[in-house]
């Protein structure tokens, strides 16, 4: 009965593997066609709003609010504060935020920056709270009362954007409906090491290819939490921010959307960022990133599929809220791999090997093609040199599993959790800020233990056709695992 369960578990596992990795192949459909219309149609935008608003005038222009939410980010908030003061945008008509929740020496950074930049003219408010409840959503809420804007730019402290970012943004707001725009991530510290290599090809596939599909096509899209602008009605009307979830921006994203508003993605535009260097401070933003989006379908998919939207649009966002879900059906497939041999009697008949392999195929060829066109798209200079780096970002997607494993759980249970801030190195180190301990890293290497067994006992019945992926688990658990002892270990060592 057991090996039953455990042999139509894997196969509802397989199934649910090939539908992810079917639907990259719908979003590249999706890209392909509306990508160059929604170019076109942004480049008339930005052609007919610089024409009503040259360079030097002032009339007609908005007011806007960009908001800085900060909490111990010594490393970071100097330039980031400084790069938002260099905005090519009237002083008068833009107001600077920082809603500085720190608790050590950056309050003090930021209470001097922000007092010299006001002696230069600039309108800038640093807004602190007594207690910090809600974290980032909380603050972005207190500050809404105090924000002159009718526009809301928001940034994370290890942003450094252009001066030219809100006129590159502005033009994008075509009608009264369109509630926010969206510019797309580039990386500050994309050559500092393997991992950060690695995940930029997998920033690259969701805002070059993802994201764009989504927005040209109408469907549901996220706000990705920094470097956009909200229209202040559009917050207002969705019922502000909430701290209920883990991911208040895509939260906030759906909300609106099902208000009627549309969001615009513009990845023209590019706004340089930090990538977490450690395998700690990646995995905790994975995290947040999969609890939160499994708390945000929990939370609104019932009111998106009692909605009137078209049958379409309430699928795509099941796949985008339930991403995450991926992992646990990837951690599912590998740990019951070998229960279901065991319920084949030792031998799997070519049809059954067709079952095994097919999905876990789709699956890791679906993304992988993606993120190759998000490359090539991107980069088509060099695009073959950093599609080198696909093998390194699919062994850390195997890898991460367990962890983000364990956030969909707590999601689904209901098990609260606080809002972890990614540490950010900036480009001169003045604190080194750590991740908490986990025993995570021994799951991950006690996957990788149970994987090998299971590797050599197909091995021993002579079933090779499920090698290839489980030598990934093998190779993932043990570079995410070990990786991440060794930075817990040097840590304790420095402290």
């Amino acid at each position: 009965m057991l090996a039953t369960i455990a042999f139509a578990l894997y196969l509802a596992a397989s199934a649910g593997l090939l539908l992810y990795g079917l639907n990259c192949y719908v979003l590249l459909s999706l890209f392909r066609k509306k990508s160059k219309q929604a170019r076109t149609r942004q480049l008339l935008a930005e052609e007919n709003w610089n024409k009503a608003h040259p360079p030097g005038k002032t009339d007609g222009l908005p007011k806007v609010t960009t908001q800085l939410p900060i909490y111990n980010e010594l490393n970071v908030a100097e330039c980031s504060i400084r790069a938002i003061a260099a905005f090519d945008y009237p002083s008068h008509l833009h107001q600077i935020q920082v809603l500085d929740d720190s608790t050590d020496e950056t309050r003090e950074l930021v209470d001097r920056v922000a007092a010299e930049l006001q002696a230069k003219g600039f309108w800038i408010d640093v807004v602190r709270r007594e207690i910090r409840t809600g974290y980032k959503a909380g603050a972005l809420a207190d500050a809404m009362p105090a924000a002159h804007g009718e526009f809301i730019a928001i940034f994370d402290a290890d942003f450094v954007p252009e001066p030219d970012f809100i006129r590159g943004l502005l033009p994008h707001f075509t009608t009264e409906r369109t509630g926010l725009v969206q510019a797309r991530w580039g990386h500050l510290n994309r050559e500092e090491c393997f991992l950060t290599r690695a995940q930029s090809v997998g920033i690259d596939g969701h805002f070059a290819i993802e994201q764009t599909a989504r927005s040209a096509n109408h469907l549901f899209l996220n706000f990705n939490g920094t470097a956009g602008i909200w229209r202040r009605s559009t917050i207002e009307d969705a019922g502000g921010w909430t701290a209920d979830t883990l991911t208040e921006d895509l939260d906030l994203s759906y909300r609106s959307q099902l208000k009627g508003w549309h969001l615009e993605y513009v990845p023209h535009v590019v706004v340089p960022a930090e990538i977490p260097e450690t395998y700690s401070a990646f995995k905790s933003q994975q995290f947040r990133w999969a609890k939160g989006s499994i708390q945000t379908a929990i939370k609104l998919l019932p009111e998106i599929f009692a909605s009137d939207l078209p049958l379409f649009t309430k699928l795509q966002s099941v796949f985008h809220l339930c991403h995450y879900f991926a992992h646990p059906l990837m951690l599912a497939a590998a740990l019951l791999a070998l229960p279901a041999l065991n319920y084949l009697g030792g031998q799997l008949p070519h049809a059954w090997l067709l079952v095994f392999a097919i999905p876990l195929i789709a699956a890791t060829l679906g993304p992988t093609v993606l993120y190759t066109f998000s490359q090539r798209y991107l980069y088509p200079d060099s695009w073959k040199s950093r599609v080198i780096l696909l093998p390194a970002l699919v062994l850390v997607g195997f890898g991460i599993c367990i962890s983000n494993t364990r956030a969909f759980l707590e999601a689904v249970l209901g098990i609260k959790s606080g809002f972890i801030r990614t540490p950010k190195r900036g480009a001169k180190v003045s604190k080194k800020y750590n991740t908490t301990a986990s025993l995570i890293p021994i799951l991950e290497i006690f996957g990788a233990v149970y994987c090998t067994a299971t590797l050599a006992i197909y091995g021993r019945h002579g079933e090779f056709g499920i090698f290839p992926f489980l030598i990934l688990y093998v190779a993932g658990f043990s570079l995410v695992g070990f990786s991440s002892l060794r930075e817990q270990f040097h840590a304790r060592k420095a402290a």
